[in-house]
Parts: C-alpha cells; sequence; structure tokens
C-alpha cells in the first residue's frame, strides 16, 4: 500500500486521488497540497475503497483504468457510503465511458491529457458549491407525491425514500424551489456547480437522466419536462 500524503497547511478539506501512473501523481498530489488539501493516494481499486471508506474524503480525483477494480466499480461502491464529490479522469475519448462514469455516480469528468491547474480549479469549484439552492434552503417542499426536505436531504416518492447522489440532490431541490418554472441549463450549473465550474451541458443532462430514473420509477411520463432549446422545469402533477 502506497503510503498517504498529505499536505503540511492546515486542510480545509480532504483528496483522494486515486491514480495508478506515478507521473500524474507527481504532478497532482503537489498541487493539490499547495491549495491547502490534505492528499492521500490510492494506486489501485481495492485500495481506493478500503481508503475511501477509513478517510471519508470530501473529494475523490478518481482513473477510470485502474489496477484491479475499474473506476466505474469503484465509483459505484463509493457511491453506496459516501457522497464525497467524484471527479473522474480518463484518457479514453469515447463518450460511452464518461456517461457511464457519470451514471454511476461521478460529478464531473477530465478527460487526460489536462491541465493540473484545472483539475485543481474543479476541486476548489466543487467545495465552493452551495450547499443550499434556495433562498433560506431549509423549506421542506412537496410536488405531488413527491417531498424534499433539503435540511435531512431526504427525498420521499409516495412515501418511499429514494437514495439520490449529492448532485442530483441539489438538482431535484433546485427545481422543486419553483415548480413549473424553467430553469436553463445555464441557470442549473451556476446553483448546483456554482458559478466558477466550467464544465459542459451534457454533464447536466446526464443527471437530469439520471435523477429520472430514481425519481419516475413505475411512472408513466416524466416528473421533469424538457422544455426544447431553453431546459428543464419541474411538472406540478
Amino acid at each position: 500500500m502506497q503510503a498517504v500524503a498529505a499536505g503540511s497547511a492546515r486542510p480545509s478539506a480532504s483528496v483522494l486521488v486515486v491514480e495508478d501512473a506515478p507521473e500524474f501523481v507527481e504532478l497532482l498530489v503537489p498541487l493539490l497540497q499547495r491549495e491547502g488539501y490534505s492528499t492521500h493516494v490510492a494506486t489501485d481499486g481495492e485500495q481506493a475503497i478500503d481508503m475511501a471508506t477509513a478517510l471519508r474524503p470530501d473529494v475523490i480525483v478518481l482513473d477510470l483504468s485502474l489496477p484491479k477494480l475499474d473506476g466505474v466499480e469503484v465509483c459505484r461502491a463509493v457511491r453506496s457510503f459516501s457522497d464525497a464529490y467524484v471527479i473522474m479522469l480518463t484518457s479514453r475519448t469515447d463518450e460511452v465511458d464518461r456517461v457511464i462514469g457519470l451514471e454511476v455516480g461521478a460529478d464531473d469528468y477530465l478527460t487526460k491529457p489536462f491541465s493540473p491547474r484545472e483539475l485543481a480549479a474543479r476541486v476548489r469549484a466543487m467545495l465552493r458549491r452551495p450547499r443550499t439552492t434556495t433562498d433560506d434552503g431549509t423549506s421542506a417542499r412537496r410536488v405531488g407525491d413527491l417531498e424534499l426536505d433539503p435540511l435531512a436531504r431526504r427525498v420521499l416518492v409516495a412515501g418511499d425514500e429514494v437514495q439520490l447522489t449529492r448532485i442530483e440532490f441539489d438538482l431535484l431541490a433546485a427545481l422543486t424551489a419553483k415548480p413549473s418554472m424553467v430553469f436553463s441549463r445555464a441557470m442549473l450549473r451556476e446553483l448546483v456547480w456554482g458559478p466558477e465550474w466550467f464544465g459542459d451541458d451534457h454533464v447536466v443532462d446526464v443527471h437530469i437522466a439520471n435523477l429520472r430514473k430514481k425519481i419516475d420509477l413505475g411512472r408513466h411520463g416524466s416528473r421533469i419536462t424538457t422544455v426544447r432549446g431553453v431546459g428543464y422545469r419541474m411538472d406540478d402533477a
């Protein structure tokens, strides 16, 4: 097992870097430490799950191609016990790989090669995301048979609790704050990821698709309507 690398500055958050390529580890770890994060390294999928369980990091930077277990398997396992932000790294250009990563719970992705400073900026943007997406952020609300409690971060559909990732919950909180209002993708990006995030609209679309699968189970039609060329709205029915 590779030794943990930790920053000397008082950390504001902890980051787990899951990467088996030494050249990327040598680039990323010092940069993240300089940002003030307590930075840890896992070099294979099994070690990543063990360290995520023990350390409960705030952010996981996760390579898709890993020994023992790949990044998709790791992300799926981590999502069963953690809502850490997950930024997936891939050297593959196939869009399918990126979509699969987002579908199993990754919040964002970067395609290699990338600037280490871009990764640091994305980590910073994730950690600066607003904790709430409404004016006071505390009001429980009901839309049809869907109930959302921002304080407990709990969602019920027809009385049954639905498990959402942090991004999915925040998207739903934004949409349910003003049912029937159309939110552009740009509005959702700023509300959920924060103004510093510079990912693309496709990430928003994939997370909305995942959210629909969870809250529309057994339902005819979706609670979230796509407004072509504009964005999304939460239907009140």
